[in-house]
């Protein structure tokens, strides 16, 4: 049962063009955006679109693979893990930041 702890599976569009961060070790860091579509129909029977953002990290190889082939629009699918960060701005205000940490891609679509 461990296998099945902190997974995160999500199928969506690319919000920008990845940001490809290259470190001092040489190791790649990928960082970008997609979203989800889910689609229903309201108490009203009134069709509702909700789209959710989600913010994905890739690293090494999968992070070269993201800079090589992923851009704008395009469909993935994404395996990974809930990560949660928290940073102190430079005002002292305390922000907390959520991501998933990508373990495997799959590009779909043309």
């Amino acid at each position: 049962m461990n296998a099945l702890r902190n997974k995160v599976q999500l199928i969506g569009h690319l919000g920008n063009d990845p940001e490809i961060v290259n470190l001092e070790s040489g190791t790649k860091l990928a960082k970008f955006s997609i979203a989800t579509n889910e689609t229903y129909k309201n108490a009203k029977g009134e069709k509702v679109e909700d789209t959710q953002w989600h913010n994905i990290v890739a690293w090494g190889k999968t992070a070269e693979i993201v800079e090589s082939y992923l851009t704008k629009g395009k469909e993935v699918a994404i395996e990974g893990k809930l990560t949660n960060r928290a940073y102190e701005t430079k005002t002292g205000e305390k922000r907390y930041y959520t991501e998933i940490k990508c373990n495997e891609l799959l590009m779909l679509g043309k």
